[in-house]
């Protein structure tokens, strides 16, 4: 995938020393049932020095007092999801890790990030709290990828490959009795620049390894 100018935050990395990815968790809420799939994203403030402007899963950085390991991950992805979006109601032991993203080391500002499934909460509404984030949309997957590709929806690359593969599931029960079997193993892109332009390249991908 092509890139022709970083997303704020996403700036390359201009010193030999590699940055250590901060650890981070991230929630996919999801609404459909076994009817239908629509995923929850939500607009960062334009002001934010990481991301601004652009549409995400609500989602942060872990905090000290969490702790480590997948339990710190859980917490911190309930307490984001409360924070950004005013979602409560979710067990962190009823969360479904889907995928694990680490940001590439071409990259100054580095998460590491798990990312969890979600049901919407019975009776829970998002909203949003218009200092963090300024905006929320419930999509489903394939509209997202058409609004991005018309210039209306600003998404970054962990995003957009989410949306992909969440566009193959009828339901949002489909998608997550799949999730709940599932191995999951780190993915970490690259970046490479040819010219003005930069690269983001997926491992197997021709040139990844060079």
């Amino acid at each position: 995938m092509e890139v022709d100018r970083p997303a704020p935050g996403e700036e390359l990395n201009t010193s030999e020393e590699v940055t250590v990815p901060r650890q981070a968790a991230s929630v996919i809420v999801l609404r459909g049932g076994g009817a239908a799939l629509e995923v929850l994203l939500v607009q960062r403030t334009p002001q934010a020095r990481f991301m601004g402007g652009f549409w995400v899963f609500p989602g942060g950085a872990v905090d000290a007092h969490e702790g480590e390991g997948d339990a710190a991950h859980r917490l911190a992805a309930v307490r984001e999801l409360e924070e950004e979006a005013s979602i409560s109601g979710v067990e962190p032991a009823n969360l479904v890790k889907f995928s694990q993203w680490i940001t590439p080391r071409e990259i100054a500002i580095r998460f590491d990030t798990h990312f969890f499934l979600a049901p919407l909460p019975e009776g829970q509404e998002p909203a949003v709290d218009g200092v963090e984030c300024v905006d929320l949309r419930w999509y489903a997957p394939a509209d997202a990828l058409e609004a991005h590709r018309r210039d209306e929806l600003a998404l970054v690359f962990p995003t957009i490959k989410h949306l992909e593969q969440f566009a193959e599931f009828p339901s949002a029960d489909a998608l997550i009795a799949h999730a709940a079997g599932r191995e999951v193993g780190p993915v970490e892109p690259r970046v490479l620049i040819e010219g003005e332009v930069a690269r983001v390249l997926l491992p197997g991908e021709p040139g990844y390894d060079d």
